[in-house]
């Protein structure tokens, strides 16, 4: 791998740690009887909302570590992986997926999803502007700071610009007008359906 690859690698993990700590920050900050709240997403809960980044992090493991397909991992993150600890398990989980990216090579491969075999950066590129969204998801929720740091909001529009007209409905709606003078956090949540 040259140089200006292992650079762009570093860059990209470095961008997926900060993207899913953030969203951990917000974890924490969850009280008790914040959990059944609604959420920006429609039909989720707070539960359910940091039950799918979870999830999300727990497939990067068998998928980017391990080689194998989706197939092969079957239902085994299924449903409610979250238990009566949520959020150790969300840290869990994301101890795990960050490792597993951060292995060397890992970002040389491959990864088999439900759509194909895939660059392991893009796979990373894709995880790491979900866990953006959703953290301002999980911020309006629960009532946190709704702001995303500058460099992750860029990351993450770059990352959607192609596709998000494409991206399920269930998890995003329409993209919405903003004004021009809008910012740059306001145009990628407006992309993805969201007003700030």
């Amino acid at each position: 791998m040259d140089s200006s690859a292992s650079a762009d690698h570093t860059r990209l993990l470095d961008l997926h740690r900060e993207a899913v700590t953030l969203f951990g920050s917000r974890v924490h900050a969850i009280r008790p009887d914040q959990w059944d709240l609604p959420t920006p997403c429609a039909e989720w809960t707070v539960r359910d909302l940091v039950n799918h980044l979870a999830v999300e992090q727990l497939w990067v493991p068998p998928l980017v570590a391990e080689g194998r397909t989706i197939a092969e991992v079957g239902d085994a993150f299924d449903g409610d992986v979250l238990g009566d600890d949520p959020v150790d398990v969300w840290e869990t989980a994301l101890s795990a997926a960050v490792a597993a990216f951060a292995a060397p090579g890992a970002l040389d491969g491959t990864v088999e999803l439900s759509y194909g075999r895939t660059p392991a950066p893009a796979y990373c590129s894709q995880m790491m502007a979900d866990a953006v969204v959703h953290s301002w998801d999980l911020s309006r929720a629960i009532g946190a700071d709704e702001r995303l740091p500058d460099a992750l909001v860029d990351a993450a529009a770059r990352e959607f610009g192609g596709y998000a007209d494409q991206l399920p409905r269930s998890l995003f709606d329409a993209p919405l007008a903003v004004s021009e003078g809008a910012g740059a956090q306001a145009r990628l949540l407006a992309m993805l359906g969201r007003a700030a």
